[in-house]
């Protein structure tokens, strides 16, 4: 049987303005990415969404971002690696300790919007951003954009990662996301999301926008929690799933 884990990006609220339906997401997720107050999420937010992964025994992971609240993470910034790493370090190290303050762990790290995308393709970029993460914890587990350049990255490092696609995007052939600001880049259509999952799943592979196929392993797939539709969506791609005899689980440490 093939197994694969389902991730959603959280604990995005800050102060009195919420972001996401995390309570919802939670009962259907196996892994979080939590902010970590630079993109998004604040202390409190953050000590919340972890007690709340863990009592629905829902893996804990650091979502470190660019310092842009107001564009929430989503706007490319020109930082020098040495900066870059500091970033991941204090935003990994934020997340350790509210994680043992609420009586859990982190288990991975995943980046966030922009700083995200832009390690998709820049090599350098993301060992940087790995790197900070690992001086923090060595063992930690970075999820990764499938086939791109963060890929590349982590295994020139030899640590422990997962690749993930995604369910609410769609692909270039490159295995890049396509823009946000171009027509069906994100889709928001549950009964299209969930079938899509499973046929990327069985084929072992990206299928993009043009119909190619790029061989990868997926471990894990990305439900984003700050859409209209994202729990419908994510309901739609567990149960696909799972009809289509793919077990949903978290991906072991």
């Amino acid at each position: 049987m093939t197994q694969v884990d389902l991730n959603a990006d959280m604990g995005e609220s800050f102060g009195p303005w919420k972001m996401g339906d995390d309570d919802s997401l939670l009962k259907i997720i196996t892994s979080a990415n939590i902010a970590c107050g630079f993109h998004a999420g604040d202390p409190d937010v953050m000590a919340k969404t972890m007690a709340l992964a863990a009592e629905n025994g829902v893996g804990i992971g650091a979502h470190p971002g660019f310092p842009d609240l107001q564009g929430f993470g989503r706007r490319n910034m020109k930082v020098p690696h040495d900066s870059l790493r500091n970033m991941v370090r204090y935003q990994l190290g934020a997340a350790l300790g509210m994680a043992r303050a609420v009586g859990t762990q982190v288990r991975h790290l995943k980046l966030h919007g922009a700083l995200a995308n832009m390690c998709s393709v820049d090599q350098d970029m993301a060992r940087a951003c790995y790197q900070g993460a690992l001086d923090v914890d060595p063992d930690i587990i970075i999820m990764v954009l499938a086939v791109t350049k963060q890929e590349q990255a982590v295994r020139e490092l030899g640590c422990k990662w997962v690749g993930e696609i995604f369910a609410d995007r769609a692909y270039n052939d490159d295995g890049t996301l396509v823009d946000r600001s171009l027509p069906g880049a994100v889709i928001h259509d549950p009964e299209v999301a969930g079938p899509r999952m499973l046929e990327m799943v069985r084929a072992g592979a990206i299928i993009t926008e043009s119909g190619k196929h790029l061989e990868t392993s997926v471990d894990t797939i990305c439900l984003h929690g700050d859409g209209p539709t994202a729990v419908q969506i994510a309901r739609s791609v567990r149960a696909c799933l799972e009809e289509g005899g793919v077990r949903v689980t978290a991906f072991e440490r």
